[in-house]
């Protein structure tokens, strides 16, 4: 009968996965992280997407939180900030539900997330590791083309930029992106001042993201 349950859940989440295909949400979360971080990321990668590759997203995202069914009406999640992340256990159960069903979560590390996401995603799957993706997975070369991977946008500590996945039967279902700062690029062009061949790199990259959460 339990097995029947979870059956039937996952039936209904990619039913509603399936009826938003191409919506996408921020990732409200507790511990204390800025959350809302880059408020203008989002609607500039949207109308990006949106004007360069074929999408029709809203173009204002909503927020969700991570316990909530809501997550499962969006296809792609969009999680940043700088500072401490905490699930609950039923934040946990929720969270890894709609990624093994077919939802896509994009962790963008703004600077300083990095240990504590990493502890939370070991809760989240303790029987996987987080695997840097080569220049040649496909999600670096679908709606552009970036040879060397990930780009750098923000420098920080002087380390290269690295994306990291959880993987399923090759499908990424959780990428993490760090030393990178991706939405930074996505920012209106007077929060940060970067040269306009920075932020379309940004752009270009998210564009990728988004066409591979949508696509698989």
């Amino acid at each position: 009968m339990k097995n029947l349950t979870i059956y039937l859940f996952l039936i209904m989440a990619f039913t509603c996965l399936n009826l938003r295909a191409q919506e996408i949400a921020i990732l409200k979360y507790q511990g204390g992280g800025d959350w809302y971080a880059n408020p203008t990321a989002l609607p500039n990668l949207i109308k990006f997407c949106n004007d360069n590759i074929g999408t029709t997203i809203q173009n204002k995202p909503e927020t969700v939180e991570v316990g909530s069914s809501t997550i499962f009406q969006y296809p792609y999640l969009h999680m940043t900030g700088h500072g401490n992340v905490v699930f609950s256990d039923e934040e946990i159960e929720n969270l890894k539900s709609y990624l093994m069903s077919g939802g896509f979560l994009h962790i963008d590390d703004n600077y300083g997330m990095k240990p504590y996401i990493t502890r939370e995603i070991k809760k989240l799957f303790p029987n996987k590791n987080l695997e840097e993706l080569g220049a040649d997975h496909p999600i670096f070369n679908n709606s552009y083309s970036f040879a060397k991977g990930l780009p750098k946008i923000h420098e920080h500590d002087g380390q290269r930029p690295q994306a990291f996945a959880i993987l399923q039967d090759n499908r990424i279902l959780l990428l993490f992106t760090s030393e990178s700062d991706l939405g930074d690029g996505w920012e209106d062009p007077t929060v940060h001042n970067d040269a306009p061949e920075v932020r379309q790199k940004a752009l270009e990259m998210g564009a990728n993201i988004i066409t591979y959460a949508f696509k698989n």
